[in-house]
């Protein structure tokens, strides 16, 4: 909007959002600074993969664990709706 005015907590959603990728980067998944989807993406598999994380987490949503799992669920969607838009 052209005011700055954002009617669904944007600007503290997208920062969620990147503090959650950050903190991928030093998971289990991260080895030596590289994350299996780099080699996934290398091999020319990313999109199937990342679009397939994408359905995975979608329908996972709200069935497994607590509430909070299920709002990781959806930034697992959105972070690999980011990284489909980068391949």
């Amino acid at each position: 909007m052209s005011d700055g005015v954002y009617k669904y907590n944007e600007p503290e959603l997208v920062q969620e959002l990147m503090d959650y990728i950050d903190a991928t980067y030093d998971q289990h998944y991260s080895q030596n600074k590289f994350q299996a989807t780099e080699f996934i993406i290398d091999g020319g598999h990313g999109m199937g993969f990342a679009l397939g994380n994408v359905l995975k987490y979608a329908q996972r949503y709200g069935k497994k664990g607590t509430a909070e799992d299920a709002r990781k669920d959806l930034l697992k969607v959105l972070h690999y709706a980011i990284i489909s838009l980068y391949v």
